[in-house]
C-alpha cells in the first residue's frame, strides 16, 4: 500500500522499481493518478482506468482506455472517458473487451479473405502476361467474383461468434498494423495455394477446347475455391475446433454463391452474358476438386500443427 504523501517523496525512476509490488493506493490527488497511469505506460502495459469523478478526469484521459461510471459519473468524467458504463457495473468492462476483440478478429478475418482471394486473382492475370497466354479471366469475371461470390463469405465471417478464448491473450499493440507480417505471409502463401489449381485448370481448358474453355474453368475454379477458403478466414484454428455449424451463415454463404456460380455455368442464356462456355459433369467434378485442393491443404496443415501444440 502507498498513499499520495509516500508517492510524492518517490521519484519516476524509485516508482518504476516499485510499481509491480503497489496494490493499493490512498489518499492520491488528480496528479498522482496520472503518475501512476504513465509509469505503468512506461513498462509497455496497456492501462485502463475506472472513475466517476472530477479529479478522475485527467487520468481516464491518459489511459489508454478511460472508463467512467454511467450512472454516478460526472460528466466531466464522461467526457474524458472511451468507456461509459451505463449500468456501473465492472464486470461489463469484460465483455465490453470480449465484444471489442471479437469484432476486431472479425474485420481482420475479413480481410484476410478478400485480400487472399484477391491475391490469388492478381497472380493469375501476372502469370499469364508474363507467359504471353492468353487472359485467364474476362473483366466480367472478375466483377462477378467481387460483387457476388466474395459478397456473401466476407459477410458471414463478421457474424463469426467471439472465440472462447479471446481474453486469455495479451493486449494487442495499440500501434500495430492490421496486416501484420503474420497475415501478410499468409495471404501470400494462401494466395499461391489458390491460383495454382486456378491456372491448372485454366491449362486443361485450354488444351480440350481452347481459350473459351480455359477462361471459364479457370473463373469457376477461382470462384468456387474462394468460396471454399471462406471457411479457412473464419479463425486461426481449423475447422474441426471452430465447428461447421457455429457459425451457419457461413454455410448460407457458400450455398448461396455456390447456387450463383451453378446458375451461370449451368443456364444456357447466361452464357453470353457472363462470357463463358458450355461444360461437361466431368469438367464440373475436376473444378470441384481443384477448387477444393487449397482449402484441404490449409485445414491438414492447422490439424497438424494442433496436435503438435497439444
Amino acid at each position: 500500500m502507498l498513499d499520495g504523501a509516500e508517492l510524492d517523496r518517490l521519484s519516476d525512476a524509485e516508482l518504476d522499481g516499485e510499481l509491480p509490488r503497489i496494490s493499493v493506493y490512498a489518499r492520491v490527488s488528480p496528479e498522482h493518478k496520472i503518475r501512476i497511469v504513465s509509469a505503468w505506460q512506461r513498462r509497455g502495459a496497456i492501462v485502463a482506468m475506472t472513475g466517476d469523478g472530477v479529479n478522475d478526469a485527467p487520468a481516464l484521459k491518459r489511459a489508454d482506455i478511460g472508463i467512467a461510471m454511467g450512472i454516478t459519473g460526472t460528466e466531466v468524467s464522461k467526457d474524458a472517458a472511451a468507456m461509459i458504463l451505463s449500468d456501473d457495473n465492472f464486470a461489463t468492462i469484460v465483455k465490453a473487451v470480449e465484444n471489442g476483440r471479437g469484432v476486431y478478429a472479425n474485420i481482420k478475418n475479413t480481410v484476410h479473405f478478400l485480400l487472399s482471394g484477391n491475391m490469388a486473382g492478381i497472380i493469375c492475370v501476372l502469370f499469364a502476361s508474363i507467359a504471353g497466354l492468353a487472359a485467364p479471366f474476362a473483366p466480367v469475371h472478375l466483377l462477378f467474383i467481387n460483387l457476388l461470390t466474395d459478397s456473401l463469405p466476407a459477410i458471414s465471417i463478421g457474424m463469426e461468434p467471439v472465440a472462447e478464448d479471446v481474453l486469455d491473450h495479451k493486449p494487442r499493440d495499440p500501434k500495430g498494423s492490421i496486416l501484420d507480417r503474420s497475415l501478410l505471409i499468409r495471404i501470400g502463401v494462401e494466395g499461391v495455394l489458390i491460383a495454382i489449381p486456378t491456372m491448372t485448370a485454366f491449362f486443361i481448358g485450354l488444351a480440350e477446347a481452347g481459350a473459351p474453355l480455359g477462361m471459364t474453368m479457370a473463373f469457376a475454379t477461382l470462384s468456387l475455391a474462394r468460396l471454399f477458403h471462406g471457411f479457412n478466414c473464419r479463425g486461426d484454428a481449423s475447422i474441426a475446433r471452430l465447428g461447421v455449424s457455429s457459425n451457419p451463415y457461413t454455410l448460407f454463404a457458400f450455398v448461396g454463391g455456390a447456387a450463383l456460380l451453378a446458375a451461370v455455368l449451368f443456364i444456357p442464356f447466361l452464357h453470353p452474358l457472363i462470357q463463358l462456355a458450355d461444360v461437361t459433369i466431368g469438367q464440373v467434378g475436376l473444378i470441384v476438386a481443384l477448387a477444393f485442393a487449397p482449402t484441404l491443404v490449409v485445414q491438414v496443415y492447422r490439424m497438424a500443427r494442433d496436435l503438435i501444440r497439444r
